[in-house]
């Protein structure tokens, strides 16, 4: 049998891809177009590029549609019927279907669809910050914290207790803020969302 000490630490890319773009007339941020797809496999190809083998995808908003129009071949998709309450909801979901994956993940390295100026290489960067199973690393733009962030399976439940609202993990993080890793990212990428119509012309 193997074990986890045996095999090489799986990190999983989890995206969290459920929002409604309620600033944006209704379009499920994952539909809208970026490079000529839609900006939910952009965003699994920048967690594939950087290394994830695993990518879950929370979808929310328009589920059935974007499973329809968007090729996520090999992805777990995880469907939150509670999007509308925020993040936390589609983090629990995401960090539930991982914890079941039978491949045995080890570290959630989570991407948000929303920010397509971060790339393979601060992604990669923070996958690489993984250490153990109590790793916990984020992203740093010019010091402040950003995405992705590296979750260690050991903090799943502490910050799905905690994961409410809109605030994702953030309650968490602060209350663990000596324990992150900051990897900074600010020569390689942007942490832009794309929230407003003014921002859609961040998409290419």
């Amino acid at each position: 049998m193997t074990t986890a000490e045996d095999r090489s630490p799986v990190v999983a890319g989890l995206l969290l891809a459920a929002g409604g773009g309620r600033r944006l007339g209704g379009r499920p941020k994952a539909l809208l177009a970026h490079r000529g797809r839609p900006l939910v496999e952009h965003a699994v190809g920048v967690l594939r590029g950087a290394g994830c083998e695993v990518v879950h995808v929370v979808l929310g908003a328009s589920a059935e549609v974007v499973r329809e129009r968007a090729e996520l071949p090999g992805c777990v998709l995880v469907d939150n019927p509670e999007w509308a309450e925020g993040m936390g909801s589609s983090l629990r979901a995401g960090l539930a279907s991982l914890a079941a994956d039978p491949r045995g993940v080890d570290a959630a390295l989570v991407l948000l669809v929303d920010q397509p100026g971060i790339g393979v290489e601060a992604v990669a960067r923070v996958r690489a910050a993984y250490g153990s199973r109590d790793a916990l690393a984020a992203a740093s733009y010019d010091g402040v914290r950003g995405h992705p962030v590296l979750f260690g399976a050991g903090h799943w439940a502490g910050i799905a207790e905690t994961a409410v609202g809109d605030r994702g993990a953030r309650d968490y993080l602060a209350a663990h803020r000596d324990a992150i890793t900051p990897v900074d990212c600010s020569d390689v990428a942007e942490p832009y969302d794309i929230d407003t119509e003014a921002d859609l012309s961040r998409l290419e």
